[in-house]
């Protein structure tokens, strides 16, 4: 992936990095941590803008975030919990939770999708819950391009500084983004295993 990335970067420039960051987005796998640090090191050699990096990254990535946001708010709280009710177990919600956590994302929205953006694997998944609480659109695309600029600016910025090391940046951070994914998939199995437990009636006193 590293030599297909790399490749296409350099054959496409600016619009190639916006398309790979609004990829990067929609499809997960394919690192931030690796993309902004290579155009990083490429603007080091007088090939690209450091600046217009930087904005072409940042631009992409909040493109594929808004693309979930539609996804969330499309699909709506109500939708999610008629199929919290079919299938609660595999969403690890029941209707009543369903309100409970949109209520609880209504009120700390906007420091949640800010915050978001700058954590690996959350800052793709943080959309979907801010287009299902119909955080306003505005609010949303402004949290998200800040917390995107910060981001895309760290991985350039470092990038520039290591030039032909800027593979070092993936090194350093590809630890947190397994740890946060691994922390995630454990929180999902743990709330399935106590899935029955948590939305048993309690018994009559």
């Amino acid at each position: 992936m590293t030599d297909w990335i790399t490749s296409a970067l350099e054959r496409s420039g600016y619009l190639g990095i916006f398309l790979l960051m609004v990829a990067e987005n929609v499809f997960p796998p394919i690192p931030s941590e690796l993309i902004m640090p290579f155009d990083g090191f490429t603007a080091s050699r007088g090939d690209l803008q450091l600046p217009l990096v930087i904005l072409a990254g940042s631009a992409g990535s909040v493109g594929g975030a808004y693309l979930w946001y539609i996804v969330g708010r499309a699909l709506g709280a109500d939708t999610l919990k008629r199929l919290a009710e079919r299938h609660g177990r595999w969403l690890t919600l029941s209707p009543v939770e369903v309100d409970h956590a949109v209520g609880w994302f209504s009120r700390r929205c906007g420091k949640a999708v800010f915050v978001g953006r700058l954590v690996p694997t959350v800052r793709t998944l943080i959309s979907v819950p801010a287009g299902i609480a119909e955080m306003a659109r505005g609010r949303f695309l402004l949290l998200t391009s800040l917390g995107t600029a910060i981001w895309s600016s760290a991985l350039a910025i470092a990038g520039y500084v290591l030039e032909s090391r800027f593979a070092d940046v993936e090194r350093y951070t590809n630890p947190i983004s397994t740890a946060v994914a691994a922390g995630i998939a454990v929180w999902y199995l743990w709330r399935v295993i106590t899935f029955r437990s948590r939305v048993r009636p309690p018994l009559a006193g």
